[in-house]
């Protein structure tokens, strides 16, 4: 049987939101999303837009309406779980300069659909103002004048930071045909072979494993490791090169992403130096996730073992961040940072090192945080991580 995000969940969902929107005095809120950041709407919704773009607009109470645009009016029917659907004419492609006909739709006006769920109110909570392009903002400000507009991502961030069961559920999914996408990578990483090869047969495991998508495959070998997200090219791959390498599996929309750092054939000492650095900073990490622990002490230790090495000068960002319906959400934790872990949050490593002589890698694997400590989504990763050279 799939693994899903069930109907009564999303119910769930949008009954929190309007919890939060009672308790921040607004009359609605407007999600919005694209095909680039659809991890709102998705949480909201269960939509995924292609080419357009689409809004949900929730109100004090009831059901939500989906608001997109005709290309996709079927496939936004066939994915959401609110019955309730319409067709805006501003959420039409607007990415060429011509005005596209679309003589069999239905559209309504979007001041109908802000000003329903507005219900005469004049505070509209937006989330997704970074997402939103200035053009469909102005579409939205001109269709709702007069209304003062309020940044609800807080509420977002808030309701998402910690995982249901079935959201763990999605992600280990997603983890586990990320791994199998790895293990093929490490298959056809060899000498002579292209990067576009090794790549792409990482991809087509991870399809054929189940995955809905690759929302992206890092790739460099040799000198190309320092492009830091570099994509696959030409290049022949060679003995004696490092690979740094990091894909992303979406499955229902929760994105697990796997990246273990690795030579081609013999690595030089230096090499293994530089990658047992990794390693053991990987492995410290685990000791610091666990709920109640501060956050900013797992950086700590984790930038403790770089600087143990001389390593620090290397050492580029954060070496953790949230994971859920986008490849990076919070939390995103510096040295700083005070919050706490908590049960049913859903973590990545990010343990990097940048243009050292020895190389350049990073380590990526998820977890989600237990009252028994960190439990792998990724087990493929974390074995050979655990392990080491």
């Amino acid at each position: 049987m799939s693994i899903v995000i069930p109907p009564s969940e999303f119910q769930e969902r949008i009954v929190r939101f309007q919890a939060e929107m009672a308790a921040r005095n607004l009359d609605a809120i407007l999600v919005y999303g694209d095909e680039y950041r659809k991890e709102n709407l998705r949480y909201v919704t269960n939509f995924w837009p292609i080419f357009e773009r689409a809004v949900c607009m929730i109100p004090k109470s009831g059901n939500p309406v989906l608001a997109g645009a005709p290309e996709g009016e079927s496939y936004a029917k066939e994915m959401s779980v609110w019955k309730d659907y319409v067709n805006v004419r501003e959420f039409a492609c607007v990415s060429v300069p011509e005005e596209i006909d679309y003589p069999l739709a239905t559209f309504v006006k979007l001041s109908d659909v802000i000003g329903n769920a507005l219900g005469g109110g004049k505070r509209l909570g937006v989330v997704g103002l970074w997402d939103i392009p200035a053009p469909i903002f102005e579409r939205i400000k001109a269709a709702a004048p007069g209304v003062e507009i309020i940044d609800a991502l807080p509420i977002m961030a808030k309701l998402r930071v910690v995982k249901s069961a079935n959201e763990i559920a999605c992600l280990a999914e997603a983890g586990r045909q990320a791994c199998a996408g790895y293990a093929k990578l490490l298959e056809y990483a060899v000498d002579g072979a292209p990067e576009t090869i090794a790549a792409g047969a990482a991809e087509g495991a991870a399809r054929m494993a189940g995955a809905e998508d690759i929302n992206f495959m890092v790739f460099g070998s040799g000198k190309r490791t320092e492009t830091v997200i570099g994509r696959a090219t030409g290049k022949i791959m060679r003995d004696g090169e490092m690979v740094m390498a990091a894909m992303a599996v979406q499955y229902e929309g929760y994105v697990a992403t796997v990246e273990y750092p690795f030579v081609i054939g013999r690595a030089s000492d230096e090499q293994k130096r530089f990658l047992n650095i990794l390693f053991e900073a990987a492995n410290i990490q685990q000791n610091y996730l666990h709920p109640g622990t501060v956050m900013g002490e797992m950086v700590k230790n984790v930038k403790a073992v770089f600087a143990k090495y001389g390593m620090t000068k290397y050492d580029l960002y954060p070496p953790m961040h949230g994971i859920g319906l986008a490849e990076a959400e919070s939390p995103y934790p510096d040295e700083n940072s005070t919050a706490e872990f908590e049960s049913g949050m859903c973590v990545n490593s990010d343990i990097s090192l940048w243009g050292a002589p020895e190389g350049s890698n990073r380590i990526e694997e998820g977890f989600v945080i237990t009252a028994d400590g960190p439990q792998s989504l990724t087990p493929g990763i974390r074995e050979l991580i655990a392990k080491g050279l």
